[in-house]
C-alpha cells in the first residue's frame, strides 16, 4: 500500500559533492519529460498520497520544478522540496504560494565541516540561516535535515538548530549504500554509541519543541517510498537501491510492491505527522 508521503527524486543533477549521499544516481541514465513526471504525480494522488517531497539531485536546479509544485499542489496535495539552497531563494520569489514545506540540508555548525562533506564551497551555513527566515518570511513551513558522520558526530548544533528553528528536525545516521555513496562514504561511518550520543546531546531540546526525529541505518531501510529520475520507484532494504518498473506504464500498486517499501517501518519512524 503507498503511504501518505512520497519521496520524488526528479533529477541526478546537484552542485554539491556531498562524500554520504546515497541518492547519487550513477546507475540511472534520463530523466522524465514534463508531461511524464506530471502523469507519474496524477497516479500517486489517485493512489492516496497525501505529501510528495521533490528531492533529487538538487531539485531547485530542476528547470520544471515550479511547474512540478504547481501541478501537485493543484491536486491538493502538499508540497516540500529537500534542498541545499542552491536557487531556493529564486523559488521562492516565483512559486512560494505552491510550496508549502522546505527541506533544508545543513549537518554542521562549522562552515569548514560542511566544505569538508563536500556540501558546499563556503558559506552554507549562513546561508541557510538566511534562508530559513526567508522560507517562514514566504509562508513556507522549515524543516531540518542533518546527517550525522565522523565529522560532526561530537558536535553540538543546538545553537544552529534553534537558530533556523524548523518545525520538524530530522537527525539520520549516515547511510552506505552499495552502488551510491561505496568508495567515498566509509571514513564517515559511525557506530551505532557514536550515534546514539549525538542524539543524546541534543535531547535539551525537546523541552523547546526542537527535538530531533532520529533515523538510524534500519529504520532508514525499506521504510521509504521514493521516485527515481526515470520514473521508477527504488527501494534500499538491501542495502543497494533495488529499481521497479516505471510508473507510468505498470502502475503505482504493482511497482511499489517490486521494492521490498515495509509500510509498518514508514509508521514506526513517523513517517505521517501534521502537514
Amino acid at each position: 500500500m503507498l503511504p501518505p508521503a512520497v519521496n520524488f527524486h526528479i533529477n541526478r543533477h546537484c552542485n554539491a559533492r556531498c562524500r554520504f549521499c546515497f541518492a547519487t544516481f550513477r546507475d540511472v541514465s534520463g530523466q522524465l519529460s514534463l508531461p511524464e513526471a506530471m502523469k507519474t504525480i496524477d497516479l500517486l494522488h489517485a493512489a492516496g498520497a497525501e505529501k510528495l517531497n521533490f528531492a533529487g539531485g538538487e531539485p531547485t536546479l530542476h528547470p520544471q520544478l515550479g511547474a512540478l509544485l504547481r501541478h501537485a499542489h493543484g491536486l491538493g496535495l502538499v508540497t516540500s522540496v529537500v534542498t541545499n539552497g542552491a536557487r531556493l531563494e529564486r523559488l521562492l520569489l516565483e512559486h512560494a504560494e505552491v510550496l508549502d514545506w522546505a527541506g533544508l540540508s545543513v549537518d554542521s555548525a562549522r562552515e569548514d565541516v560542511e566544505v569538508a562533506l563536500g556540501r558546499s564551497r563556503g558559506q552554507h551555513v549562513a546561508q541557510s540561516i538566511r534562508l530559513a527566515a526567508l522560507c517562514r518570511a514566504s509562508g513556507v513551513r522549515v524543516k531540518l535535515n542533518t546527517v550525522v558522520t565522523t565529522l560532526n558526530a561530537e558536535e553540538d548544533l543546538s545553537g544552529l538548530v534553534r537558530q533556523i528553528a524548523p518545525e520538524r528536525w530530522k537527525v539520520f545516521q549516515v547511510l552506505p549504500m552499495l552502488g551510491q555513496n561505496d568508495g567515498a562514504v566509509e571514513p564517515l561511518l559511525i557506530s551505532a554509541e557514536a550515534f546514539e550520543g549525538f542524539v543524546r546531546r541534543h535531547e535539551p531540546l525537546r523541552a523547546e519543541g526542537l527535538a530531533p526525529v532520529v533515523e538510524d541505518n534500519d529504520t532508514m531501510r525499506g521504510s521509504y517510498a521514493m521516485i527515481d529520475p526515470a520514473g521508477r520507484f527504488f527501494g534500499n532494504a538491501t542495502g543497494a537501491h533495488v529499481y521497479s518498473d516505471p510508473i507510468v506504464t505498470h502502475g503505482v500498486a504493482a511497482t511499489l510492491a517490486q521494492v521490498g517499501f515495509v509500510p509498518h517501518k514508514f509508521e514506526g519512524r513517523g513517517g505521517r505527522y501534521t502537514w
